[in-house]
């Protein structure tokens, strides 16, 4: 929630499993963030990078490699999959 000035207020903000579209709760201590950092022409990495939420579920199903995969070659972080 943002008050008048456009502030965030709330003390926490759930986020949201990128594979499943899911709320990530507070409870939930299986979920993950991995940060894909962002790399010129060169292939160095730059200062800026693409984060990936995924819930425990998606982890505890064995599918979260293939849903960062997925994630990576739509966001265009990767050319080709494996």
């Amino acid at each position: 929630m943002e008050n008048d000035q456009g502030v965030l207020v709330d003390l926490y903000v759930p986020r949201k499993c990128a594979a499943t579209n899911r709320l990530i709760t507070s409870k939930d201590h299986a979920s993950v963030q991995i940060n894909v950092a962002d790399v010129d022409a060169n292939g160095r990495a730059l200062n800026t990078y693409t984060s990936f939420a995924l819930c425990g579920q998606v982890r505890s199903q064995g599918e979260g490699d293939d849903s960062v995969n997925r994630l990576a070659t739509k966001a265009g972080c990767k050319s080709c999959s494996l």
